[in-house]
């Protein structure tokens, strides 16, 4: 048995959607002179564009004489079949078209560590209600805040400056916060409440696990304190939520941001205030340079009046 399947897959292979949108004109204009008037060739090119399409379909579908052009009964039934499909398509080659003018996206793909703070959150509802964008969020990997955007599997991503990066715009810088160093609420240190940036000497923090260059790795966890002392942190972590596991079981600790700490509220960690650090901690909004689009802009601009001058 003949597969039709396939003969039917290579028929559609071989027609052009020129050729459907010469039949639909023509079944308008019925004259091949004004059909070829709106689509900006010659009649001869209609002609041969509808003869093609008949020999795919194998069906006469437009009767010719030399005082009048009508469509075949058969003609007119896959006229009103086909011109629906057409125009769907039309309208989103059009769409398509004008958004890639203009440099649209209906979803940016944002990355984002830990959590997702309330200013943020407002900033992707307004995004939406005043641009039709929406935002699909991925949680990435603690030590690799760069990678996802520079390989383009991200639209922009919210990680911790500094970013010095060749080829990325910082879209917007978020307000400086304090830090804060989670640690086992059973810790000789968790009831004072806070302690010096010398104090960091006497721990094991943990440190972001990634692909992330020096000097980034550096400003989220000091090699050593302003006054040279060695900070030891041997083990990395990959989500904010594998950090505080392993700060609650005691042997660790982990540097965080006040809106972090105000957020956590597991019995068994605190957070204490940390004095005399020279950097607080930072977000920005970061996007590749040469994808740069009105959205990512938009969402830069709101972000900054939710949070303010």
């Amino acid at each position: 048995m003949a597969n039709t399947g396939a003969t039917v897959d290579g028929a559609l292979n071989q027609v052009h959607v020129q050729q459907i949108e010469c039949l639909i004109v023509l079944a308008e204009e019925l004259h091949f002179g004004r059909t070829a008037e709106r689509l900006g060739f010659s009649p001869s090119r209609a002609s041969q564009l509808v003869s093609a399409l008949e020999r795919r379909i194998g069906a006469r579908l437009v009767e010719r004489t030399s005082r009048r052009v009508s469509l075949t009964r058969f003609g007119a039934q896959f006229v009103e079949e086909v011109r629906p499909a057409y125009e769907n398509l039309a309208a989103t080659f059009l769409r398509a078209r004008d958004r890639a003018m203009r440099g649209s996206l209906r979803e940016l793909r944002i990355g984002f560590n830990g959590s997702v703070h309330v200013q943020v959150a407002e900033a992707f509802r307004l995004l939406r209600a005043e641009h039709g964008v929406t935002v699909a969020l991925s949680e990435i990997p603690l030590g690799s805040p760069f990678s996802d955007v520079v390989a383009g599997r991200l639209d922009a991503t919210l990680v911790e400056l500094p970013v010095h990066e060749a080829g990325l715009t910082v879209g917007f810088r978020f307000p400086p916060q304090d830090r804060f160093l989670a640690v086992a609420a059973d810790h000789p240190s968790a009831d004072g409440g806070r302690l010096h940036v010398e104090d960091l000497a006497g721990f094991d923090l943990l440190r972001p696990a990634g692909e992330a260059p020096d000097y980034w790795r550096a400003a989220q966890v000091p090699p050593t304190t302003p006054a040279g002392a060695p900070i030891r942190s041997g083990t990395g972590v990959s989500t904010v939520q594998e950090g505080l596991a392993l700060v609650a079981a005691g042997e660790h600790a982990m540097l965080v941001c006040r809106p972090l700490a105000e957020e956590i509220t597991r019995a068994d960690l605190r957070c204490l205030a940390v004095e005399g650090l020279t950097e607080p901690s930072r977000l920005g909004l970061l996007w590749r340079t040469d994808r740069t689009t009105p959205q990512l802009t938009a969402l830069a601009d709101l972000l900054a009046g939710v949070y303010g001058p």
